[in-house]
């Protein structure tokens, strides 16, 4: 399609809180000291996962993997955002727009659906405790991952080539942070209805079916753990899932609030605010949600760090 745009030559400008000076600086300070957290807990995470044999189990695979994703998420637009936090200069390029974007639509989708299949693992230690290893064997568990990745490249190969092509009459101007698809969209001069259902088609498949495979899965799960009698096997049990359920509330909470409410019900910078809290608070916090509350992850930090 054509790029009467000049996007492709200029890049774009992204505004972020360039209309706040003063909020800037905090804001460094404040995304930087985050950033920093969540790539030493997520690499702390992924190293102990994979150091120590006794968490070599399909939830510390699961476990592993979204912090692998948590990097990532985080990494396709904090830099960038902190470089154009730190001095005048708002651009990012055509190319790391496009980068950005398909990061950003493809690890999203992918965290999605790995929460799902995270939930089918918690289902499975929890009602189906005797069958555990023989449900959830290895091959299993790679193709549950490579199903999730598998999903979310689909969806950031299929929307970003669209959400990238739409004509938008020389617009430079990103009303955002970073280059996600509904402040791309909103830059479009020509009809973009179409891209936009096909963006909500995929959002059904990618957010909403997961989510409701999560709500199913933790029905059984509670009705199980109301069948044990002792106090202290439902407490065992709750507390097999107490993580997942807090890294999911914070994860799908911010997205369903922003994505699902009537078009101007909420403010831009809001909805900027509510992106910066799942694209960094969320992976910030879920090494500490899975250290602080995981006995046995507790102990194989202790044992890494050469602590018995």
């Amino acid at each position: 399609m054509e790029k009467s745009n000049d996007s492709s030559e200029y890049g774009f400008i992204l505004v972020g809180f360039s209309d706040r000076p003063r909020l800037e600086m905090v804001l460094f300070i404040v995304n930087f000291t985050l950033y920093s957290v969540a790539v030493l807990g997520n690499t702390t995470i992924i190293l102990v996962c994979i150091l120590d044999p006794r968490l070599h189990t399909p939830m510390y695979f699961f476990l592993a993997n979204l912090s692998f994703l948590d990097l990532c998420f985080s990494t396709s637009c904090i830099p960038q955002m902190l470089v154009n936090l730190w001095g005048p200069d708002k651009t990012i390029s055509y190319a790391g727009c496009v980068v950005q974007l398909f990061s950003f639509l493809s690890v999203g989708g992918i965290e999605c659906i790995l929460l799902a299949v995270m939930a089918f693992d918690r289902y499975a230690a929890v009602c189906k405790p005797l069958h555990y290893m023989v449900i959830m064997h290895p091959q299993l568990c790679v193709r549950l991952v490579a199903l999730a990745w598998g999903s979310g490249l689909i969806n950031a190969i299929v929307m970003s080539p669209l959400t990238m092509t739409l004509s938008r009459c020389g617009r430079r101007r990103v009303n955002h942070f970073l280059c996600e698809m509904p402040a791309l969209i909103k830059m479009a001069c020509v009809d973009a209805r179409a891209v936009e259902m096909l963006a909500f088609t995929f959002a059904i498949l990618i957010v909403l079916l997961p989510l409701t495979l999560i709500l199913v899965s933790y029905g059984y799960i509670a009705a199980a753990v109301l069948r044990i009698k002792s106090a202290a096997g439902r407490w065992k049990a709750f507390n097999t899932c107490s993580s997942h359920i807090t890294v999911v509330s914070l994860f799908y909470g911010s997205i369903i609030y922003m994505y699902m409410q009537p078009g101007n019900s909420s403010s831009q910078d809001q909805g900027k605010f509510l992106t910066l809290f799942y694209n960094l608070v969320t992976p910030m916090l879920n090494p500490l949600i899975y250290t602080l509350r995981n006995k046995e992850v507790k102990g194989a930090l202790k044992k890494v760090c050469g602590r018995h």
